[in-house]
């Protein structure tokens, strides 16, 4: 498929304020795209299918982009097992039906790399979902984008929609979360490192060896990925989105220590767990429809750190 875009088309962004959300919103605009459509979640409950149905009506987007979800860290997924499953399933389920309903053109859902096994032979292809047991402490979160894909599957096959879905790998950029208690790796890291540079502390303890390797994507390559499949793909297949590289949690530690300029020790603590030892994606399907990450990881992260050193001295 080759398509010329429409600068014009209405597009609707669910879950604009999300990190994902947002750098889609920045790419669109980027590009010209001038009638984009958000909502916050005062304005719509996306848990509410009344209210889904009524914007829709009212709306009419052509593009819709399904980014918003319930989220959150291991401790979150584990703890409210029960409200990650319902609320992503009333999100995605009540968008993909309205979505259907009132005659959108395209819609990409956004779902995760935890939908695969938690086993499942690395790099993580396409073709090993439901071949095996999910990761425990996420499988209520996992089931809920495994749903969403097979929703998207099942209108194209019964209804003829032009509904798409890619699984984002673990990603980093513009408002991701640093809260130590309840950020992912790559954030936690930076924030600790950084704090340990301007309280002159010599050493920052860690969690398990450093061994476990990790795949990372720039939110905003992500984004780019996200309009490049909206305007170029029409396929059945659900697409994984990611670099296809990984590195050790000890190599990430060391690159963050020399982009912050922190000379003291890592402490390992290895009492502490681990985790899976390896999570890369396969990514040959999205790089034969044309897209590949451009953003490095050290340049990533540079960037992300000239954006929020600021703000943690000022926390």
């Amino acid at each position: 498929m080759n398509t010329v875009p429409d600068f014009h088309a209405k597009i609707y962004i669910a879950g604009h304020r999300g990190m994902v959300g947002s750098a889609i919103v920045r790419r669109l605009e980027s590009l010209g795209y001038t009638n984009l459509i958000t909502r916050t979640r005062q304005e719509l409950d996306l848990i509410n299918q009344a209210e889904v149905d009524a914007f829709f009506e009212t709306e009419k987007p052509a593009l819709v982009y399904l980014a918003a979800a319930k989220v959150g860290g291991i401790h979150a997924n584990n703890i409210y097992r029960a409200q990650f499953l319902y609320e992503n399933l009333m999100i995605e389920a009540n968008i993909i039906h309205s979505a259907w309903k009132h005659g959108v053109t395209k819609l990409l859902f956004l779902g995760s790399s935890c939908i695969y096994p938690k086993l499942a032979p690395q790099p993580l292809q396409e073709e090993s979902l439901l071949t095996g047991p999910l990761e425990p402490t996420n499988e209520p979160y996992a089931i809920a984008k495994i749903a969403g894909i097979k929703l998207c599957e099942t209108y194209r096959d019964q209804y003829g929609a032009n509904f798409i879905s890619a699984m984002p790998t673990n990603l980093y950029g513009p408002g991701d979360n640093y809260d130590l208690e309840t950020s992912h790796v790559l954030p936690a890291l930076l924030r600790k490192i950084h704090t340990a540079k301007m309280n002159g502390t010599p050493s920052v303890s860690l969690w398990g060896t450093g061994s476990p390797k990790r795949e990372f994507l720039h939110v905003d390559d992500l984004a780019e990925g996200c309009v490049h499949l909206m305007d170029q793909y029409d396929g059945s297949d659900w697409v994984n989105l990611g670099t296809g590289e990984d590195l050790s949690i000890r190599e990430l530690a060391e690159m963050i220590c020399s982009i912050v300029g922190y000379d003291g020790v890592l402490d390992w603590d290895t009492s502490k767990p681990d985790g899976t030892p390896r999570k890369l994606m396969d990514v040959s399907r999205v790089n034969a429809l044309g897209w590949t990450a451009s953003i490095g990881l050290r340049a990533g992260i540079e960037r992300v750190y000239a954006e929020v050193q600021s703000t943690f001295e000022s926390a």
